[in-house]
């Protein structure tokens, strides 16, 4: 999990975003003011989480940009704690907030191992 939380500390300064674990799940929460489902792609492939996100704006006809301070890419390709799987995984967004649900692999139970002799 070093590596993720690494990851998340070369975010763009824009984004602000914690790591949360349970015993069954880590909870990625990331702020992307105005960002939506609709503008924002989750993947999960080959051990890590790509995450799209642009920020839609309106701007008025009458108007024009004399300085844009709040205009946002993302594009972050993040490593996954070696237990996340993407299987059951779940995203929402409400409010420029995006929470990635990611459950733990189950652990294999402990078992005794069969050994032979060879002769």
């Amino acid at each position: 999990m070093t590596a993720l939380r690494d990851a998340l500390r070369e975010l763009p300064e824009a984004v602000f975003a914690d790591l949360l674990e349970s015993d069954d799940a880590y909870l990625l929460v990331l702020d992307l003011p105005g960002v939506s489902a609709d503008s924002t792609d989750v993947r999960a492939e080959r051990g890590r989480l790509r995450i799209e996100a642009r920020r839609e704006k309106e701007l008025p006809p009458e108007y024009r940009y004399v300085r844009e301070d709040r205009s946002l890419f993302l594009d972050a390709e993040l490593p996954l704690p070696p237990d996340a799987s993407d299987a059951g995984a779940e995203a929402t967004v409400d409010r420029g907030v995006l929470e990635v649900r990611l459950p733990k692999r189950e652990a294999a139970p402990e078992r005794s191992i069969p050994i032979s002799d060879s002769s």
